[in-house]
């Protein structure tokens, strides 16, 4: 059965880090969908207006313009984006899938969910700028070199707001929904026990087990759509 995926990405990254990815799915016959969040990538929406709401808001618009449901992939901060899109269209959704990703509800305890890199404030005071020296260790410590390198010429700043607003997710939309979860247990930016974490806060089936870094679309891409396909599997079963 051919399914629909939304692939979203995480912080300073955009819609290219799914480039290993897409085309996997699309081999296997189903549909894959990688999109640039406002102010990511190559989208040059200015940062100024752009919040978590803003980019939730995004993504539910596309899971609406689908012609049915749809299994959303959330990476990394963009596991918040993917919370906060299935809050507004749970009907429109088959089932998540958090890759290394913060998943959490509005009344999830206090409490970080991973660690954070050297960072600046952009002049402006919009955005944070990433140390790109920090990079390599931080998002890619088992991924090729040249990939690598190609990964951290195309990082962008983080819109502040995105990271800064309350959740408004809850047991009964978001939390309602059929879940997996993608762990990396060599992950720097969001270590194995705060993704424990979360999981025991918000359980998910199927649990998969990678020994990768936190960018699993480069450095095990066949894996992680291996991953991807079980779960759309088990959401339609």
């Amino acid at each position: 059965m051919p399914h629909t995926f939304i692939l979203i990405h995480g912080g300073f990254h955009g819609g290219w880090c799914w480039e290993r990815v897409v085309p996997l799915l699309e081999a296997a016959g189903h549909r894959a969908l990688a999109p640039d969040l406002p102010g990511m990538g190559s989208d040059m929406t200015p940062h100024d207006g752009i919040t978590l709401a803003s980019h939730a808001d995004c993504v539910a618009d596309m899971l609406r313009a689908e012609a049915g449901p749809v299994v959303l992939v959330g990476h990394s901060m963009g596991g918040m984006v993917v919370g906060e899109a299935a809050e507004r269209v749970p009907e429109c959704i088959a089932g998540l899938v958090f890759v290394t990703a913060a998943m959490r509800l509005a009344e999830s305890p206090a409490g970080s969910i991973g660690s954070v890199p050297p960072m600046t404030v952009s002049e402006d005071g919009l955005s944070m700028i990433g140390d790109p020296a920090v990079a390599p260790g931080f998002f890619y410590n088992t991924t090729d070199p040249a990939l690598v390198e190609a990964a951290i010429a195309r990082l962008r700043p983080q819109p502040i707001a995105t990271m800064m607003a309350p959740l408004t997710t809850t047991r009964e939309r978001f939390g309602a929904l059929p879940r997996s979860f993608v762990e990396c247990t060599l992950d720097h930016a969001i270590p194995h026990e705060f993704q424990r974490a979360m999981q025991e806060d918000l359980p998910c089936d199927p649990v998969f087990t990678l020994e990768t870094d936190h960018s699993p679309f480069f450095c095990a891409p066949d894996r992680l759509v291996e991953c991807l396909l079980e779960s759309a599997e088990s959401f339609a079963g």
